[in-house]
């Protein structure tokens, strides 16, 4: 009887140390665990950096596991539903203004933990080792003027070139006005190559941005909503017109841009037939399958226009961001993991194995886009997407369709302005 009794005194012992397995798994399940859902699939270039951030996050902090549902772009779909239910969400991803205008009445008000430091912030608070016109376009967007979120993987929207083009046609500088950008598609031309392309996809961001720097896009919003079509009328419009008119008189829009179906026009500009190409920093790991890391990539700021009210420090720019649930068990945690996933060594991973924009301060760039940091630098003025022309879903498609035909030589500038007013 004894010796039983000693028995179970040890096997009680051994267990409550954990020597046995189930021992082990007790522990285990003890651990904290945080609940990402990310916008996301795993086998992407960004699923892949994120996993191995998080393994090293996970490694750094004993007792810690992180969960993630890789969601995908469904996200969209599925958070919400989600969050209704009180399903365990700690932290989440999108486009940065989504996150903010679609899920902020969820997310966290994060303003004291951007003022804290970190491992990877080099004693410095959290704030001031990231992009500031993210942090402050968080802060617009925002209704209260908080910080609901934490950019990374900025991006912004612009005249993606082949610098090698500009070389062989003796253009010195990138174009700054309208004048200069025309001088330079001239000399592209005389060079012997197509200047620049469009397709369906982006087709509305050519007016949309010549507008708003004519007039400001809040201008822009209002002149696609006005239901007496009064607006059009507007000299800025016959302006902007007139402009794509002469482009497409003089033959600077490739050949196809009538017909370019989405991804046809960046695929010109990958086969280096085109010279210019209005998009987005992501374009560079879009393409670069075809392109290679290469291709001579040059980036600048939309021209400024004859009157603008708008210059080249205003652009379609965002990111994408992590937010974090009110309703979270460990909001210090979570934003503790965003801070390993934006700074230091992985925020570097992920703009080099996607070609892109880091977010923190002192990161190196891709070399493919290093002309778009002094783009960054100098922001003070965020276009909503295509400078507001797609506020009003109704007459969107009614100026793709008349814009097409302007640039395709099919009608003129003041068909097109009558066009619009029907």
């Amino acid at each position: 009887m004894k010796r039983f009794t000693f028995l179970i005194i040890c096997i009680g012992l051994m267990a409550s140390m954990g020597l046995f397995a189930g021992g082990q798994q007790s522990a285990s399940e003890a651990q904290t665990t945080l609940v990402y859902w990310s916008m996301w699939n795993q086998t992407e270039t960004q699923g892949q950096v994120l996993t191995q951030a998080i393994r090293d996050f996970e490694q750094q902090n004993p007792g810690v596991r992180v969960q993630v549902n890789w969601n995908g772009r469904e996200i969209r779909q599925t958070l919400q539903p989600a969050l209704d239910q009180g399903v365990t969400i700690d932290l989440w991803d999108e486009d940065l203004e989504r996150v903010i205008l679609t899920w902020g009445n969820y997310a966290l008000k994060l303003d004291p933990f951007f003022e804290q430091s970190y491992p990877t912030t080099n004693n410095q608070p959290y704030k001031d080792v990231v992009m500031g016109s993210l942090l402050d376009l968080a802060r617009n967007i925002a209704p209260d003027g908080a910080l609901y979120a934490v950019p990374y993987q900025p991006f912004v929207f612009n005249m993606m070139y082949n610098k090698s083009h500009f070389q062989q046609a003796g253009i010195q500088q990138v174009p700054r006005t309208w004048a200069e950008f025309m001088d330079a598609m001239a000399k592209l031309k005389a060079a012997g190559f197509e200047p620049m392309t469009i397709d369906n996809a982006y087709m509305d961001t050519l007016p949309g941005y010549y507008l708003a720097r004519a007039k400001g896009p809040e201008w822009v919003a209002q002149l696609v909503s006005d239901r007496t079509n009064a607006m059009w009328d507007d000299p800025a419009v016959l302006q902007m017109a007139r402009a794509f008119e002469e482009m497409a008189t003089k033959g600077y829009f490739s050949r196809t841009v009538e017909s370019n179906v989405w991804p046809a026009g960046q695929q010109d500009l990958a086969a280096g037939t085109v010279s210019m190409y209005l998009n987005g920093t992501w374009l560079v790991n879009e393409i670069m399958n075809t392109t290679g890391p290469d291709f001579p990539w040059g980036t600048f700021a939309f021209p400024e226009v004859p009157g603008g009210v708008t210059g080249r420090t205003a652009a379609n720019y965002g990111s994408q961001a992590f937010q974090i649930n009110k309703n979270s068990a460990h909001p210090e945690l979570a934003f503790k993991l965003a801070v390993h996933l934006t700074t230091g060594r992985w925020d570097e991973e992920l703009a080099k194995r996607t070609f892109g924009v880091p977010v923190g301060g002192t990161t190196d760039w891709p070399v493919q886009l290093a002309d778009a940091r002094a783009i960054f630098n100098s922001l003070d003025t965020h276009y909503p997407w295509a400078g507001g022309i797609q506020a009003n879903p109704e007459k969107l498609p009614v100026i793709i369709e008349n814009f097409t035909r302007l640039i395709a030589g099919r009608i003129t500038a003041d068909q097109f302005v009558n066009n619009l007013k029907r």
